[in-house]
């Protein structure tokens, strides 16, 4: 079978990677011709290429199942894998730390040596159909015949562009971020953590986190809502800089002495949640973030994508017509990717009406992220959202617990802000009691 992929990104050679596996013919294309040397990467058309990601176990695992070579390249590259010990003594994997600039150099890097797979260099400007199926796409002018043609293009979703399709959503999400990296210096300790991969915290009017990467790189990210003027200043990089300095949890990660800043200030902006149904034309699927995209407050971006392409793989190993797979990938998307998105929806209205002040309403029901909250106060919500977290189990499976996180609620107990100033305080003019490290609120 050949294969055309529109897109080069991680879900299309990693798809891609996986059909030339089984034998068959795969060219993907990609507008950027990669990286030019090994200190930078101008990803074009990629927003997030150079923002913080989070890589959960299902990526690695894609890759030890479907493309073992790129993921050594990826570990030799840096990428480390990050999880804790259990209750039995055991380390559990929970994802690997890296840049996604890293990540993605490790899958073109190994593209290179993958018998089966081409990548080319090339702006696909349609599909051709013939007697109600696709039967290849145009490249700069050019005919190319396919028996399968897989859109992997991402959010801006060239091929599908504007075909949502019926059933689908798509909603902003009310925030935005700004994010800026650094580089600890030889021998500097690590600062905190929240969890193996990230620390965060809430603070009255933002959120902040810190993503460790490979090799000392870690980012920093301040999330608020687009309704808030005030901490637009942050897209400034003194202004960022003081920030980081008056929360002491992210002080410790870069502070001058401990890390050098190795970006400007990266903004964020027009996040949406977005789920399109596949359109079922034969002979077209769409794969990644031309399904789903959702907002990277919970990275699951990828392993999104990874879970797709596991899907995919196997209703082809199973027997599906190629021309046809889209249908019965499309109906395994609607029962288990579309609820990602629509939790992730819920969770950052909810989110939004924080940061804006807003308590929480317990008229309604709980959302995930409420649920998950309540579980430091009462232990017994944990055992309910263990395979939510690892998203080894489906958003319905915090369900249960909703009774228990209301009644923790009902208590009067909130989520505490962790240690760092309120939104006014974050930004305003550097005077020297604002440069104490402890928690006004504003």
């Amino acid at each position: 079978m050949r294969v055309i992929i529109v897109g080069a990104g991680p879900t299309g050679l990693l798809l891609g990677a996986g059909l030339a596996r089984r034998g068959h013919e795969v060219v993907a294309f990609d507008r950027d011709p990669g990286p030019a040397d090994a200190s930078s990467w101008p990803r074009r058309g990629v927003m997030q290429f150079e923002h913080p990601h989070g890589f959960r176990q299902q990526v690695p695992d894609l890759l030890a199942a479907e493309w073992p070579d790129a993921l050594a390249t990826w570990l030799d590259l840096g990428g480390e894998p990050r999880g804790f010990d259990g209750p039995d003594g055991r380390f559990v994997r929970v994802g690997i730390a890296s840049r996604r600039s890293t990540f993605e150099r490790a899958l073109r890097t190994a593209a290179a040596s993958r018998t089966g797979l081409a990548v080319e260099v090339g702006t696909v400007e349609g599909i051709v159909e013939r007697a109600g199926r696709v039967t290849g796409v145009v490249v700069e002018g050019r005919v190319l015949a396919a028996d399968l043609v897989v859109d992997a293009t991402g959010r801006g979703g060239r091929v599908l562009r504007g075909r949502a399709g019926r059933g689908g959503r798509r909603r902003d999400c009310g925030i935005a971020y700004v994010t800026r990296t650094y580089r600890r210096h030889p021998g500097v300790e690590p600062g905190p953590l929240t969890n193996p991969v990230v620390w965060g915290g809430s603070f009255a009017g933002y959120d902040a986190m810190v993503f460790p990467h490979e090799d000392r790189h870690l980012s920093v990210v301040f999330v608020r809502s687009t309704e808030d003027d005030v901490l637009t200043a942050l897209r400034h990089d003194e202004v960022f800089d003081e920030a980081c300095r008056r929360i002491p949890a992210v002080a410790a990660w870069t502070e001058p002495e401990l890390a050098t800043p190795t970006s400007r200030v990266l903004v964020g902006g027009a996040l949406r949640n977005s789920y399109r149904p596949q359109l079922r034309r034969p002979g077209l699927v769409a794969v990644g973030d031309a399904v789903a995209t959702t907002t990277p407050t919970a990275g699951r971006g990828v392993a999104l994508c990874s879970m797709q392409i596991a899907a995919l793989l196997a209703l082809l190993d199973d027997g599906a017509d190629p021309a046809g797979v889209a249908t019965p990938f499309g109906r395994w998307c609607d029962e288990q990717i579309r609820p990602w998105v629509d939790d992730h929806i819920d969770a950052d209205d909810e989110t939004a009406r924080r940061l804006r002040g807003i308590d929480i309403d317990l008229r309604r029901p709980l959302t995930s992220r409420a649920i998950v909250a309540a579980a430091g106060e009462d232990p017994a919500i944990g055992e309910h959202v263990a395979g939510f977290l690892a998203m080894t189990a489906p958003p319905a499976s915090v369900r249960p617990a909703e009774p228990l996180a209301r009644a923790v609620y009902e208590t009067g107990w909130r989520p505490p802000f962790a240690e760092g100033p309120g939104r006014i305080a974050l930004v305003a003019p550097a005077a020297p009691a604002d440069r104490r490290p402890a928690g006004a609120r504003a």
